[in-house]
């Protein structure tokens, strides 16, 4: 069973669309479950004012994403870099297990985001990594208890 917030976000996301001149742009994929996600962040003084979202995918995965946008607006680069899958999960009060890969998928388009940002201004985030940004299959496992 899906929570209220889930079905919420689902049912009406927020954020949803393109940024058309974006500073930061994240794709990542996973052709195992079918689920695309692309996240546009307009970042000014270092504070995110204004991120989309685009998601192909389940309800999940589009209540993830949702939710993730949700999270980061008007935040620091540091403090969206803060936001995790676990974050994610519990704002919405939790997905069922063979769904938790979607709030995975939502926090590695959020750091794909923040990457391609750094990038594209020539600065460092403290804490980031070059995220997998290929849409191919990633394991997350079978369980995925493993991935908060």
């Amino acid at each position: 069973m899906y929570s209220e917030k889930v079905m919420d976000h689902f049912s009406n996301p927020r954020n949803m669309g393109e940024i058309n001149d974006a500073d930061g742009v994240g794709t990542v994929g996973n052709i195992k479950c079918g689920d695309i996600m692309r996240i546009y962040l307009k970042v000014e003084d270092n504070i995110i004012q204004e991120v989309k979202f685009k998601t192909f995918g389940c309800g999940a995965a589009i209540a993830t994403s949702s939710m993730a946008t949700e999270l980061v607006k008007g935040k620091t680069i540091q403090q969206a870099l803060e936001v995790t899958n676990k974050a994610v999960l519990e704002a919405l009060d939790g997905l069922p297990k063979v769904k938790v890969h979607c709030s995975l998928l939502a926090e590695e388009a959020l750091r794909a985001a923040l990457w391609d940002y750094a990038q594209k201004h020539g600065i460092k985030i403290d804490g980031l990594k070059q995220p997998k940004t290929d849409i191919g299959e990633h394991d997350h496992g079978d369980d995925d208890e493993d991935i908060y």
